[in-house]
């Protein structure tokens, strides 16, 4: 993973006494907040712990020398610094004069999403679940990147508090070719995220922290228009969400139905009985147990349909490390009672011929892959980068040839859109016997998941 804090910039409108402080920590890379309250002494804020800066206590002009030196507070007491992703929220007296300052660390996390590449993919609704400071932000962040960059989405975000994209008029380039739409009050976040689809056609829209009914309502709107929606929430589990009443319809609503003695006898319930009111406006949700590991709702409607039959099971739970090994435990249920439980690597357990980005173009009728040994494996790249095939060969370790001659080659990989035009190529293919692959998307995701499915 590769990490943009812009750190420096933030340290430099501290105090001096705290900046020489903080350049010579050894564990500055892992800050998250720096805290300042008037007549105590300042602290840092790490993952598990915290520290005294210094022994000296912080004082009026302090807190001056700080403020005069980030952007003018809004009226939720956040403000930032100049194209950096760093948030500063005041805490005032009854004079609404500032005596507390929390500054915490914004970082752009490339990498970060890599466990759920394959959900982004599939083109439904994402909503992400997780207590404050868990990194719900940081991910959606990547996740607006990735889909605008290497997907190549019409991507808008909705920046009510200016997290996503940083505090400037010009957006952090961590979210890459996303538009961001900043929105001037709290109370008029519906109104922005209805005015987004109307004005300017986004494929996809992120909204950071949904939480009032408005809200949900305008995600409602918008889902129901067809646009992907990734949104965020506070909470710690797909339950707690069909327990809160204002968010409850993200998920369909919840209501109680009373049942015909018949039926309640057949189904071996009471006559009251929960039941989902409608289709949920997210399809997919992600619950962040921890930073390194979260808990997967592929089929959010199947899921909530579980629970309200006391028959709920956690359907997927993706664990990863820094070094981007991952692990993905899969329950499956089995007449809604029995489980089992299974372990594989990440690549290993996607399902061939579900949401694939990748196509068998000259023997569409075999549902049984052409394997090939990754010794023997010979390319001809069809309107695709020699680079970017080299790329993502060294990274898996295989041994590989380029050829500019079909016929020396054992297998063909190109870019969907320009081989189904080539009917010479794929005739000529098809005389040599040469297998010809192609991908939707040029992206070192969708190479490396054809190459696993081929190679052995």
């Amino acid at each position: 993973m590769l990490i943009n804090d812009d750190l420096e910039k933030l340290i430099e409108n501290l105090p001096f006494f705290l900046q020489t402080y903080l350049n010579q920590h050894t564990d500055k890379d892992q800050l998250i907040e720096i805290v300042l309250d008037l007549g105590r002494r300042p602290e840092v804020r790490f993952l598990n712990r915290f520290e005294y800066l210094a022994q000296k206590a912080i004082s009026w002009q302090d807190i001056d020398y700080t403020t005069k030196r980030v952007s003018k507070f809004s009226n939720e007491n956040r403000a930032g610094i100049e194209r950096t992703l760093h948030r500063i929220s005041c805490m005032r007296n009854r004079q609404f004069l500032i005596i507390g300052l929390t500054c915490r660390v914004g970082r752009a996390i490339f990498g970060t999403i890599s466990a759920v590449r394959d959900l982004l993919e599939s083109e439904q609704s994402i909503l992400i679940l997780g207590k404050p400071g868990v990194g719900k932000t940081t991910i959606i962040r990547e996740i607006a990147r990735v889909l605008a960059d290497e997907m190549e989405k019409r991507v808008i975000i909705i920046d009510t508090s200016n997290e996503i994209a940083g505090e400037s008029d010009i957006a952090h380039s961590g979210i890459g070719r996303a538009r961001r739409m900043q929105v001037a009050e709290t109370e008029l976040q519906h109104q922005v995220m209805i005015e987004a689809v109307e004005n300017h056609m986004p494929e996809v829209i992120i909204i950071d922290e949904i939480g009032t009914e408005l809200e949900v309502l305008a995600a409602r709107t918008i889902a129901e228009k067809g646009v992907q929606l990734v949104g965020t929430t506070h909470g710690n589990c797909l339950q707690n969400l069909i327990k809160n009443p204002p968010l409850a319809d993200l998920i369909g609503g919840i209501q109680y139905v009373t049942l015909s003695d018949d039926e309640a006898k057949r189904r071996g319930t009471q006559k009251s009985i929960l039941e989902r009111k409608a289709y949920p406006a997210f399809e997919i949700i992600i619950e962040i147990n921890e930073q390194n590991s979260w808990t997967i709702h592929e089929n959010v409607k199947h899921s909530i349909d579980l629970f309200l039959r006391e028959s709920f099971q956690i359907s997927q739970v993706r664990q990863f490390s820094l070094h981007e090994k991952f692990n993905i435990k899969t329950i499956k249920l089995q007449n809604y009672s029995n489980s089992l439980i299974k372990s594989s690597s990440y690549l290993n357990n996607l399902t061939p011929f579900s949401n694939k980005n990748w196509t068998f173009m000259n023997q569409p009728q075999k549902r049984k892959l052409l394997t090939i040994q990754s010794s023997n494996l010979i390319i001809y790249p069809y309107s695709l980068s020699n680079n970017l095939l080299k790329e993502v060969f060294f990274k898996m370790g295989f041994n590989f040839m380029l050829t500019n001659e079909i016929k020396k080659a054992n297998v063909i990989i190109g870019l969907h859109k320009h081989l189904r035009k080539n009917l010479k190529l794929k005739n000529l293919a098809k005389q040599n016997k040469i297998p010809v692959y192609s991908i939707r998307q040029v992206s070192i995701y969708q190479i490396t998941k054809l190459i696993q499915s081929i190679c052995f």
